[in-house]
């Protein structure tokens, strides 16, 4: 990491004559703390993944290593927590240029409280002291795949704040840096707990090995992936790459990536091959993968080609760009919006049910075209509203903010569902490789069946959520507040997305579902839901307040300078989309309540075949009982 930070350029350097300087101790200690934190979380996330996804066990809880594991884990959130204060404590002497012996309580305040960086190590340090109490008071596996969760998801701040995010377009760097962040701490993180695993001498290190090696290939993929999005933003053009110092860096950190890759399909073909030494090798690709790292904290130190101080307003900032032009069908339909959470959506949703349903084919099961028409079908709705032409505008204009939010929440969803993506994982996941095994299957219908999932399934809940998130969103401040920043405009599609498939799903689902409905019922709950959407686009319609006045006026922009004008078009709008699920859902209701009943005769012909239909022969003794006894009250 020294030597990267010297050669880009991004080592500290004394302040010129006559100006605040921190101090080279400040600035060195920035770097060695962030090298830390993020350390420590890889080790964190390692023995997590090692305890729960690759060691084998016929336990509900962990046992043995896996226990011995997840007590290492536990211990390495105290010094991801102390580096994580550590770094704040740095950064706050780096923010106000300020040595730390001269810092005091309000500076650090001020800066952890007000800044993105603080506010982020913050969120690190409290995210790493509920882990480490979570997994030293538990010991179900389940309870700690949540908290593996826990620990992916305070990935975010780090990957939506910091140099490392703050070029080119916001939304595309971050999005694409918390993926390579996530995938690089599962796969080194896995990496070196399978490289304790073996130095334990532990009998399930060949079974643990095998299922690392699936996991490690989609993170290679998946880092890969994303690496090079993310250099692709920063570096702006392919001469950057090496004609920079911050590109030459770039070129260091692949080839350390990539020999890691290949000492990985080494050594496990070798271990799977002929049992031969594990650890050698291990050892070998935790040292390149620790200098390919050290790397990557050099980078985020190192000045990049594309900064986003080349752009001329802060309002562009935000939009990754200049601002459109007035809109028209070519750029409508043919654009393009450097929407780096609907590029990740999308991305991972068809790679994701195109590797299931490949895997479905592989043993011979046939798995339907109309579902996957059907998934494609929304994702590819979904990509126009968030990565096409209309994505690019639903920024800048409300009335295509809206069209966007319907097709996201209400169409896309419905497409999306009838592809059963639910039913494809359980049939694609890696099952128990022996009898009472907890495999990724398993997980998987443990949630289904969870209380959290009967609760949130629940059709009232989830018609409640459905409906209240129009009328909370745009009648409070909150719009406004999610449309000045790149991570609210994620939380708006992801929210939107979200509760319409939760939905769609209690609504058309063919998943499996905790709280299964008939279609007569799912018909009702449409039926009295959608009228609120209606009173939704009235509402809208009829409001002399504009939402978002302020963004919308800071945007200048030279087209549809009318903002009450433009809502309505977006109101007119939402309740036009508003008929196009009613009508594709009760389609789908039809289709399958004609299917249901199909099935339902077609076991009662089994069941007359197999009792030569003693069903309709005591109906028939009935209805003889019945007219003979009329008869004799006749005489």
């Amino acid at each position: 990491m020294y030597g990267a930070l010297r050669w880009g350029g991004g080592a500290p350097q004394r302040a010129p004559e006559g100006l605040t300087d921190p101090g080279l101790v400040t600035g060195w200690g920035l770097q060695f703390t962030n090298l830390f934190t993020q350390a420590s979380l890889v080790i964190v996330i390692g023995f997590i993944v090692l305890a729960v996804f690759l060691m084998p066990t016929t336990s509900n809880d962990v046992q043995g290593l896996a226990a011995r594991a997840v007590h290492i884990a536990s211990r390495w959130t105290w010094v991801w927590m102390a580096s994580a204060l550590a770094e704040l404590v740095f950064a706050t002497s780096d923010a106000f240029a300020l040595p730390i012996i001269d810092l005091n309580w309000n500076l650090f305040v001020s800066f952890a409280v007000d800044s993105p960086t603080g506010q982020a190590l913050l969120v690190q340090a409290f995210a790493a002291v509920v882990i480490g109490t979570a997994l030293r008071w538990t010991i179900s596996a389940r309870a700690i795949t949540v908290v593996f969760g826990l620990a992916i998801a305070s990935l975010v701040p780090t990957a939506y704040t910091g140099h490392s995010a703050g070029s080119g377009s916001h939304d595309l760097a971050s999005v694409s840096l918390l993926l390579h962040l996530i995938g690089v701490c599962i796969w080194v993180g896995g990496l070196g707990g399978l490289t304790w695993l073996a130095m334990r001498g532990s009998k399930r290190l060949v079974p643990s090995v095998a299922r690392f090696s699936g996991l490690a290939l989609s993170c290679i993929v998946l880092v890969g992936v994303s690496g090079i999005v993310n250099a692709a933003v920063r570096l702006g053009e392919p001469s950057a790459l090496v004609g920079t110092r911050y590109g030459q860096l770039v070129i260091v950190k692949v080839a350390a990536i990539v020999a890691v890759g290949y000492l990985g399909w080494l050594q496990r073909r070798r271990l799977l091959a002929v049992g031969s030494s594990f650890v050698r090798i291990a050892v070998s690709e935790v040292l390149v993968m620790a200098a390919a790292v050290g790397v990557a904290v050099a980078l985020s130190r190192t000045p990049t080609p594309v900064s986003s101080d080349s752009l001329r307003r802060p309002i562009e900032e935000l939009l990754g760009g200049p601002l459109p032009p007035a809109p028209n069908l070519q750029n409508l339909f043919l654009g393009w919006s450097a929407n780096g959470t609907g590029l990740a959506i999308v991305a991972l949703g068809a790679t994701l049910y195109a590797v299931g349903a490949v895997k479905l084919q592989r043993r011979g099961v046939r798995w339907p075209v109309g579902r996957t028409l059907s998934w494609y079908t929304g994702l590819l709705v979904l990509a126009w509203a968030t990565i096409g032409g209309l994505g690019e505008y639903s920024n800048v204009m409300f009335s295509m903010h809206m069209v966007a939010h319907m097709l996201i929440s209400m169409v896309a969803p419905i497409f999306l569902v009838m592809g059963a993506p639910i039913t494809l994982a359980l049939r694609a996941l890696p099952g128990p490789r022996q009898k009472g095994d907890v495999s990724p299957r398993t997980l998987l219908t443990s949630l289904l069946h969870s209380r959290l999932m009967r609760l949130v399934a629940h059709p009232l809940v989830a018609a409640s959520v459905f409906v209240a998130s129009f009328y909370v969103l745009y009648f409070s401040g909150l719009f406004e507040v999610l449309m000045r920043s790149t991570w609210g405009h994620a939380v708006m599609q992801l929210h939107f997305l979200a509760v319409g498939c939760l939905f769609y799903y209690v609504i058309i689902g063919i998943d499996p579902s905790p709280r299964p409905l008939e279609p007569i019922a799912r018909l009702g709950l449409l039926l009295v839901t959608l009228p609120f959407h209606a009173f939704f686009a009235i509402s809208v319609m009829s409001s002399n307040t504009v939402f978002a006045a302020s963004y919308y006026q800071e945007l200048e922009r030279p087209y549809a300078t009318d903002l009450l004008r433009d809502q309505y078009a977006g109101g007119s709008v939402a309740w036009i989309l508003g008929e196009i699920p009613l009508a594709l859902c009760i389609v789908a209701l039809v289709v399958q309540w004609v299917r249901s009943d199909n099935r339902i005769a077609k076991r009662l012909d089994r069941k007359a075949e197999r009792d030569n239909d003693a069903d309709l022969s005591a109906y028939n003794a009935y209805l003889l009982d019945v007219a003979q006894k009329g008869r004799r009250r006749d005489w």
